[in-house]
């Protein structure tokens, strides 16, 4: 069996060996007869395939410029059929040896599938009924030497499908769909903050120091300096500097970077945004969130409705907000304010399965935390505000008057994924120092993940910092909820790959 198989591999890389030549050959004709695509600089269309479907009452009989690749052909003797695909979809192409130059037509017919050509005709409709372009000129432009994938299997692995997104948008044009909601919806987004007075800003991907957010970064060298740096884990330190000096309402959507697992929620390098508005606090932010992402549903989709990961989802507007320590006794049965000290509530975790990461301190807080992200998060169907998290895990979020363990913090958890963190900003910069040294404690440990110490943050709040409402959104996470897309790398046109050997 392994020698017929190996055969059969043999088989179809000598076919396909012969493939390539024979387009090569193909190639050194038409360069060798004076008709060299590759020295085109320019061809205007002025029509595409969508355009012409849906005006083709009042374009049937008229003059078109269409442009775009060939994606089958059928017949090729006096009478040729060739689909046409351009950005908008498909038109069909009609070609007839007595219509047009002969030489032409003749070269035309030695065109492959996948070679990008321009076209002057007229519309019309076949005997068949099909909308389609009687060709008058065609001229190639770039000449494929590649084929593409057998047209009625398409590109289906999925490994080959991100590694080689260029063939996927060829082969499989639904994949398009998504990212032209991914562009729809960060315009919503810039549209909804703009609206609302905000501004947008860029601030440094490259960083002295890696804060922000509690992840591992990647380290670079800058060789000028001689220094590591730190490519971005967060945009949070330097948008909360800009409110110190009098900003009050700035956003940025940027790449972030954290070295850290792949899943199909995650991927290395994904794109947030982050607002920050004086005056306001934790409560303004869900009600902006809620605002933001239902109205985007909307605004696209024209639907509440959404389906995702198997799910039913309803973003109508009015989602429930619950306080971490209520969903864990809703969800696990321990009610974790009736615990005072750190050792019982490690214990009461312990319970019921749950274990703290050996980095973590046994603490009430973590303790906490750790039954709602390993029983709680799971069962979180419908858009759900947990709040109230743990100081413990929060170093940047201000502490709740009513209970000194607790932050004024936020997550949105839809069909049981986070979709955005928001804080009241810690402004008390004796405060801030004290949780930035913890970070450092941890960081000493072991735990890599842990931020570190930035003087000049705390410099900055030494100068005042009004009450703030801070608010991160994962855009990807966002994209997929709309697309209905189950893994990240759906939505991002080029996701981080392993080399091939």
């Amino acid at each position: 069996m392994a020698d017929k198989n190996h055969q059969t591999g043999a088989t179809e890389q000598e076919n396909l060996s012969q493939l390539l030549q024979i387009r090569r050959d193909k190639l050194k004709e038409l360069q060798e007869s004076g008709n060299d695509p590759f020295t085109i600089t320019r061809f205007v269309a002025d029509h595409d395939s969508a355009n012409i479907k849906e005006n083709f009452d009042a374009l049937e009989g008229k003059d078109v410029t269409v442009a775009g690749r060939l994606m089958s052909k059928r017949g090729m003797g006096k009478v040729s059929f060739c689909d046409l695909q351009d950005k908008s979809g498909r038109i069909q192409l009609y070609a007839r040896k007595d219509e047009m130059d002969e030489t032409e037509y003749n070269r035309f017919k030695k065109y492959d599938i996948g070679d990008i050509v321009g076209v002057h005709g007229v519309v019309f409709r076949t005997q068949r009924g099909e909308m389609s372009v009687r060709v008058v000129r065609v001229t190639l432009l770039s000449k494929s030497l590649l084929p593409l994938p057998e047209k009625f299997h398409g590109l289906t692995s999925t490994e080959l499908r991100y590694r080689q997104r260029y063939v996927d948008l060829i082969v499989n044009p639904e994949v398009k769909r998504n990212f032209v909601l991914r562009s729809r919806f960060i315009k919503h987004v810039r549209d909804f903050m703009d609206a609302r007075g905000f501004m947008e800003v860029e601030t440094p991907v490259l960083n002295t120091i890696s804060g922000g957010a509690t992840a591992r970064p990647f380290v670079t060298h800058h060789n000028t300096l001689d220094i590591d740096m730190y490519m971005r884990i967060a945009t949070e330190l330097p948008l909360k500097r800009l409110i110190v000096g009098g900003m009050d309402r700035v956003y940025e959507i940027g790449r972030i970077f954290r070295n850290e697992g792949m899943d199909p929620k995650h991927n290395p390098e994904f794109t947030t945004i982050e607002l920050y508005q004086a005056y306001a606090d934790f409560n303004d932010m869900m009600d902006l969130f809620e605002d933001l992402l239902s109205s985007a549903a909307q605004k696209i989709l024209g639907t509440y409705q959404l389906q995702w990961q198997g799910e039913d989802i309803d973003l109508t507007p009015g989602w429930p907000r619950m306080p971490m320590h209520e969903a864990v006794k809703q969800y696990c049965g321990l009610d974790f304010m009736a615990i005072s000290s750190d050792e019982e509530a490690v214990a009461a975790a312990k319970s019921i399965g749950v274990e703290l990461p050996e980095t973590a301190d046994k603490t009430w807080g973590n303790a906490l935390y750790e039954c709602f992200d390993q029983r709680v998060e799971e069962k979180l169907i419908q858009p759900t505000f947990i709040t109230m998290h743990p100081v413990d895990v929060s170093p940047l979020a201000k502490r709740s008057p009513k209970d000194p363990r607790l932050t004024e913090r936020f997550e949105l958890f839809i069909c049981h994924s986070e979709m955005g963190n928001a804080f009241s900003e810690l402004n008390d910069p004796i405060d801030q120092r004290q949780r930035f040294q913890k970070q450092v404690e941890l960081r000493d440990k072991g735990d890599d993940e842990a931020g570190m110490m930035d003087e000049d943050f705390l410099t900055a709040l030494e100068y005042g910092m009004p009450p703030t409402g801070g608010l991160g959104i994962g855009i990807d996470r966002c994209v997929m909820l709309l697309t209905g897309s189950d893994s990240i790398r759906e939505v991002i046109l080029f996701p981080t790959m392993k080399p091939l050997d």
